[in-house]
């Protein structure tokens, strides 16, 4: 399993997903604090691209920093960078899911002759979390007829910190809830630190917009984040656009696979 040392030194684990004679894609899970495993090959993504998938500091097979300072999404920012410098490539293209796109927009922001192209998907805000919660509520509400609502919809109120109680809430995240979707989820892929969470958003964005091209993807069904964030996140760069997948809820390359892949693949 490939490691390297990131600017500090710490071991960063990356794996290396397919055979595409495309260029390589960076890829940053979400979560924060997710295995970059739960991703598996992006709906079929790695048939063009080999997938360069990166777990975070903390997370999945890479190591746990003593200052927990640097778990922050802009000091992760810097170990894109060192992979970079690892890999020995002159440029990126960079696919980052939800959290992970604070990590990527960080990067390219700061980096802006090292990336090539962006694509943001689920992401949830440009500097933070840009929540609308009246959208949210809405997006929820319209699953009220569905027999797993009341179940999830009481989570709502309790302690959403709780493991058990955001397992409940699993549902939301999703267009369509199957007992098939419960194979997307292995506890082993969750990071287990308490204090992940509140370090990685105790960063503070670098101002300025992303110059390169940016795809923006989003879920319409997405009972997680909402659409708002992206919408956020598009309006904040100039070379950006936005696309809507209507039957997909936050993982998109699950839901809707072969669009997906023609996005992306379009894109870069």
């Amino acid at each position: 399993m490939p490691h390297f040392p990131s600017f500090d030194g710490l071991p960063l684990h990356y794996d290396v997903v397919g055979e595409g004679t495309g260029d390589p894609l960076v890829v940053l899970p979400g979560g924060p604090g997710m295995d970059a495993r739960y991703l598996g090959d992006l709906g079929g993504l790695s048939a063009s691209r080999r997938l360069i998938r990166l777990d975070g500091r903390a997370a999945g097979r890479s190591g746990v920093p003593l200052d927990r300072t640097t778990v922050s999404f802009t000091r992760q920012a810097d170990d894109v960078e060192a992979l970079r410098e690892h890999l020995g490539m002159e440029r990126l293209d960079i696919l980052a899911h939800s959290a992970g796109t604070l990590t990527a927009q960080e990067y390219a922001v700061r980096h802006r002759n090292r990336v090539r192209r962006l694509v943001l998907v689920t992401p949830i805000g440009r500097a933070g979390r840009d929540i609308d919660t009246a959208e949210l509520a809405g997006i929820r509400a319209g699953r009220a007829a569905e027999p797993w609502y009341p179940h999830a919809a009481a989570a709502l109120a309790e302690d959403v910190t709780n493991p058990i109680t955001r397992a409940r809430l699993i549902p939301f995240h999703w267009h369509r809830w199957t007992p098939e979707r419960r194979h997307e989820y292995h506890p082993s892929h969750a990071s287990r630190l308490p204090w992940l969470r509140e370090a990685f958003y105790s960063g503070t964005a670098t101002p300025g917009p992303v110059l390169a091209p940016v795809l923006v993807v989003a879920g319409a069904s997405d009972g997680m984040i909402g659409i708002a964030p992206a919408r956020v996140v598009a309006a904040a760069h100039p070379c950006s656009r936005l696309e809507i997948m209507t039957e997909s809820g936050h993982r998109p390359w699950v839901e809707e696979p072969e669009l997906f892949r023609a996005l992306v693949t379009g894109f870069l």
